[in-house]
């Protein structure tokens, strides 16, 4: 086992674990949050504390709101996992998946990890969270197919956002209102929202 700041990581044990085999050490293990990387190997996390609970519930919460407002698609809670085209199985803070991309699981699908790439993710920075890996989760999202993303980072009070072909942009200062774009129109997240009472 490799300690990875406050994160573990199991290697070896995991390289020969088949997708059932993982589905059932995560709903045995289910009071942890449990994902894995293109490699195989089984990131364990540690529960959320409160803040971070308050930022993904925010987040969350306004994803939910668009999709039931427009009747369109499917959002998430941050503990669901996704299957990806890379075999890695992660789950966003906050996401929403089109009615074009649910189509196409069965039931039995839905019913595991689903294999599909969410349209649009939040992963927000908790206090503990080095940057560099969840940059690097960014990037593996868009190369899974990802077509609007957004790193909220509080701490520093910056957001990059990511697009399908195109440059990273970062916004600074919580004071913005984020657009959902072609990908989910109409749908705006005030970043103020993330400011604790």
């Amino acid at each position: 086992m490799l300690v990875l700041e406050n994160k573990y990581t199991i290697q070896n044990y995991s390289e020969n674990m088949t997708d059932e085999e993982f589905l059932h050490f995560c709903m045995v293990n289910k009071d942890m949050r449990i994902e894995r990387d293109k490699n195989k190997n089984i990131i364990i996390m540690a529960p959320v504390n409160n803040t971070s609970g308050y930022y993904e519930n925010e987040a969350a919460g306004e994803v939910r709101a668009w999709a039931k407002k427009h009747k369109t698609g499917v959002s998430f809670s941050p503990s669901t996992g996704f299957t990806l085209p890379n075999r890695a199985v992660r789950s966003p803070d906050a996401c929403w998946v089109s009615p074009e991309r649910w189509a196409t699981l069965t039931d039995t699908d839905k019913t595991k990890f689903a294999p599909v790439c969410p349209d649009f993710v939040i992963e927000i920075r908790s206090k503990t969270d080095n940057l560099k890996p969840l940059i690097e989760k960014m990037e593996e999202w868009m190369e899974n197919g990802v077509r609007l993303g957004w790193l909220i980072d509080p701490q520093q009070q910056q957001t990059y956002i990511y697009r399908e072909n195109a440059e990273v942009e970062i916004i600074k200062g919580f004071d913005k209102v984020l657009s959902g774009e072609q990908v989910m129109p109409d749908f705006e997240f005030e970043l103020g929202l993330l400011v604790m009472p």
